[in-house]
């Protein structure tokens, strides 16, 4: 073989060999950019796709209970009777009864969905549980559709991040809260390995929550990082500038 041919192969080995990562690479950037909100823990992101009604067998699944908490997170949120709720995303009504119970008897519980068939299927559990204290509320996707400073708080699990206008349902949140009255906000996180079951578009990181939350007005209070794979923020109204 002459030098001019193995020096050919030689090279062309080396272009298989290269192939392989260069491929995987290329493969990571097109996901990357098909893929909504798959941006990373530190950059912008776009808003996951809403879970439709079909799915909400998923909301009631076995085993809640033990990776959420519920119980600790009203517990941390210290709900007392009288108190004026929101569930946002309240869906089949998985934290709305127990929202229910912390502010009961005298207080109530707004139940928001933007899909009528959740709701449907919020009014049937709330009737089982005998509950008379939770007011569904058909929301839009800019407008959740509350009374005006009339909230102690208002509780977000798993659903900002589905928010198509997030910058609008933000302002009207705020709208909604009592002066001294707060937002506990739950989603899974994007940063580590504790969440990496739940798809990268359904999970954020700490710095894109304060990204976006600081500039609408809101200021952090609390961060709990109690929960087995989400992050738990709590949030009050930062003064008007």
């Amino acid at each position: 073989m002459s030098l001019i041919e193995r020096t050919a192969s030689s090279l062309s080995a080396g272009a298989r060999r290269l192939a392989t990562p260069l491929c995987a690479l290329t493969l990571a950037v097109l996901a990357t950019a098909l893929v909504p909100g798959l941006v990373g823990a530190d950059g912008a992101r776009r808003p996951a796709a809403v879970m439709g009604w079909t799915g909400a067998d998923w909301l009631e699944r076995p085993g809640r209970d033990e990776e959420q908490r519920p119980g600790e997170i009203v517990r941390t949120m210290g709900l007392r009777d009288g108190d004026v709720v929101a569930d946002l995303g309240a869906g089949t009504g998985y934290f709305t009864r127990r929202l229910a119970d912390a502010v009961a008897p005298s207080g109530r519980v707004y139940a928001v969905d933007i899909q009528p068939e959740m709701l449907d299927l919020l009014k049937r559990n709330m009737e089982k549980a005998g509950l008379r204290n939770v007011v569904p509320v058909l929301g839009t996707g800019d407008d959740p559709k509350l009374p005006k400073e009339s909230l102690d708080w208002v509780l977000l699990v798993d659903v900002y991040h589905e928010f198509q206008q997030p910058k609008a349902m933000l302002a009207r949140i705020r709208e909604a809260l009592e002066p001294t009255g707060r937002v506990a906000l739950v989603e899974y996180r994007l940063e580590g390995t504790s969440a990496l079951h739940i798809r990268e578009e359904h999970r954020m990181s700490a710095k894109q929550v304060l990204a976006e939350w600081e500039p609408a007005g809101f200021r952090l209070v609390q961060r709990h990082e109690f929960l087995p794979t989400q992050h738990f923020f709590v949030f009050e109204k930062a003064p008007d500038r």
